[in-house]
């Protein structure tokens, strides 16, 4: 019960108030970040892909979500997926690429997407303005260096309101991905760099990085960990300027309250 209270004082607040588009960023990027992509790997997607006759689960995955870009190499599909060792996403999307192409493994994923948050959304108050808002959001970013974040923007949305807003969610996910791989790449971090200095504190990052399929020993990266910082905030400057020429300081504020909702409802 206070925790729902302290809730509604939080939404209630921020309804009342405005925010910067770098106050924004910081209350969006981990909410959207830990629900985004809940579907890619959840029990629900990938207990259907053999019935479709994908080899494995993260074979669906890979063509799923990369083939929006097309018919291409895996190289191609690796420069999209940032932390991914190469060598992984090829034996990945190579096993899943003949089933049945790019293209329509990628609407095929997005279908479960959209059945995601349909099952999960449905009656969810604010997804009309979420949608609304998104929308302009999502819109007002460029094209240079987004390149599977486009792939997706330009993939049919749903129609109905509880599968566009959770699809959404996702591209919001996808911006926040395609932009921090360019920060990681201009912070001069190699991609299992990155990883290995994102979860120094915890230890995790040799367990991660092989998951990611890059093979130890890995080398110290304890120098380098607040370049990983540096990374995350310019993650957050490449962001900032798309928040600033797409919504009021008004509409930041409803945009963060409206996200609270439906990130609410998808961690439950």
């Amino acid at each position: 019960m206070d925790n729902c209270f302290e809730r509604t004082k939080r939404l209630v607040f921020l309804y009342m108030t405005t925010l910067t588009a770098q106050e924004t960023v910081r209350a969006l990027a981990q909410p959207i970040g830990d629900v985004g992509g809940k579907f890619m790997l959840h029990p629900e997607t990938i207990a259907a892909c053999k019935d479709f006759g994908y080899p494995n689960g993260f074979a669906y995955y890979v063509v799923g979500r990369g083939g929006v870009l097309g018919d291409v190499d895996a190289d191609v599909v690796s420069a999209a997926f940032g932390p991914f060792a190469p060598s992984l996403v090829r034996v990945m999307w190579e096993a899943g690429i003949g089933v049945e192409g790019a293209k329509a493994g990628a609407q095929r994923f997005a279908d479960a997407c959209g059945a995601y948050g349909r099952k999960r959304l449905a009656d969810t108050a604010g997804l009309d303005r979420f949608i609304e808002l998104g929308e302009k959001v999502v819109a007002a970013v460029p094209i240079s260096g987004h390149s599977l974040f486009v792939g997706w923007r330009v993939m049919p949305r749903p129609i109905d309101n509880s599968a566009r807003a959770y699809f959404l969610m996702h591209l919001l996910r996808e911006w926040r991905g395609s932009a921090h791989i360019m920060a990681v790449a201009a912070s001069g971090l190699t991609p299992v760099e990155a990883i290995l200095t994102r979860y120094f504190d915890s230890g995790d990052g040799v367990e991660t990085a092989t998951k990611f399929g890059w093979q130890p020993p890995f080398a110290d990266v304890e120098h380098l960990v607040a370049t990983r910082a540096a990374a995350e905030k310019l993650t957050d400057v490449l962001q900032e300027s798309v928040y600033e020429s797409a919504l009021g300081p008004e509409e930041r504020a409803e945009f963060v309250a409206v996200v609270e909702v439906i990130v609410d409802v998808l961690s439950h």
